[in-house]
């Protein structure tokens, strides 16, 4: 295993999300919410705001993924848990949930996004690998877990991606003496799955807005095990 991985890591993260590009992302933002709620796709939108500020790719995937219209972010609050389900069972999305978290002890680039949950762009691309964080990574998730008193987890691993059984070996003996049941699903699609459930816990926009309630995992773990986050912080009220 390689030494001091950065999940998440780019080099222009600093001058494209800090200083003076938090003004003009803040308003990018803002014209992108207004667009959104007046229905137009966002994939026309996200272009039209992008080119007219100029933005880089990166700059356009994060407006993207932290941005979300009025509706829809009202929808997931409505469904969001306030707290895990003592004696109940959770839905957890493995490679997004342990991702999220290596690249906040990583240091690398984190959205606080409109709607409440914290996301990466750490693109998977159907390929991962173990880091030096990954352990730490297992075992806040399972500290979480214990704390909110959870009777059973079942984690959903996407088969296709490389190395998923070896983060369910990971998991399994980090984990393995927990006091809740753990149980492994390694399928095809696990977004399609984790739509149709109750206490899912992801920050997958498709699978928020289509399950039944989720619990937002990763942002309580950052606040109490992490502490302040440099944020590229979206989460502001409608202006």
């Amino acid at each position: 295993m390689c030494k001091n991985v950065q999940r998440g890591y780019a080099p222009d993260d600093q001058v494209e999300f800090r200083g003076d590009a938090v003004p003009k992302l803040r308003r990018a933002a803002q014209n992108l919410y207004y667009l959104l709620n007046q229905g137009y796709p966002v994939k026309g939108a996200s272009v039209f705001v992008g080119n007219h500020y100029l933005l880089s790719e990166r700059q356009r995937l994060a407006l993207v993924r932290a941005v979300s219209s009025q509706e829809q972010i009202a929808n997931r609050k409505k469904k969001e848990l306030s707290a895990l389900p003592q004696g109940g069972v959770v839905h957890i999305d493995g490679f997004n949930t342990i991702i999220t978290l290596e690249v906040a002890l990583s240091g690398s680039l984190l959205l606080r996004c409109m709607d409440g949950t914290v996301r990466d762009l750490a693109a998977l691309r159907g390929t991962y690998r173990l880091i030096d964080k990954t352990t730490r990574a297992i075992e806040m998730v399972g500290r979480m877990l214990e704390k909110g008193g959870i009777g059973r987890a079942v984690f959903y691993l996407d088969s296709p991606v490389s190395n998923s059984g070896r983060l369910k070996e990971r998991i399994g003996t980090l984990l393995g003496g927990a006091p809740f049941e753990l149980e492994f699903e390694l399928i095809h699609n696990v977004d399609a799955t984790l739509e149709t459930l109750e206490n899912v816990i992801t920050s997958d926009a498709i699978i928020l807005d289509k399950c039944g309630s989720w619990f937002n995992l990763c942002g309580r773990i950052i606040a109490e095990e992490i502490g302040e986050y440099p944020y590229a912080d979206f989460a502001f009220s409608e202006e």
